[in-house]
């Protein structure tokens, strides 16, 4: 751990997450990091409702998360886990998505569902973070991706 680092207690809750990226409801995705390991991984959880937004149009009577949400929830436990890396907590920093590569969809994903966002560090490059990510339901993978970071400042 270095000196800008601080020891992280888990499960981090949403209060903390709301600290750490700007996003607010309806577009905050990320519920809990309940994994860290700062630089390298983090296992986030979004809970899954029917009270979602989204649900009211994706789709009337068979409510299915939009891939683009799972896809932005994994993201946003990236910017977790490059926030808590670097003790950024309450910055100026904001990382934006600027590329996502090899997207794959294996399930749908529905009201009641616990959406485990599993995020690796791939690669830093300057001002970029690239991240592996998979995201799974009861322990079945539902979504993966590949997605491009990038940081700046305000």
């Amino acid at each position: 751990m270095t000196e800008t680092e601080t020891e992280v207690k888990l499960p981090i809750d949403v209060v903390t997450i709301q600290k750490l990226l700007p996003h607010r409801y309806p577009f905050l995705l990320v519920d809990r990091i309940v994994e860290l390991e700062p630089h390298k991984r983090v296992v986030g959880i979004k809970n899954v409702t029917i009270n979602e937004p989204f649900f009211q149009g994706h789709f009337p009577g068979h409510p299915v998360m939009p891939g683009v949400l799972v896809v932005e929830a994994l993201a946003q436990a990236g910017g977790v886990l490059t926030q808590l890396s670097r003790g950024l907590s309450g910055s100026d920093r904001l990382f934006y998505l600027v590329k996502v590569d090899n997207v794959r969809f294996s399930r749908m994903v529905v009201p009641g569902d616990v959406l485990e966002l599993h995020v690796d560090i791939k690669r830093v490059i300057r001002n970029m973070t690239l991240y592996n990510c998979v995201a799974k339901v009861a322990g079945n993978e539902v979504a993966s991706c590949e997605v491009l970071c990038a940081e700046t400042v305000q």
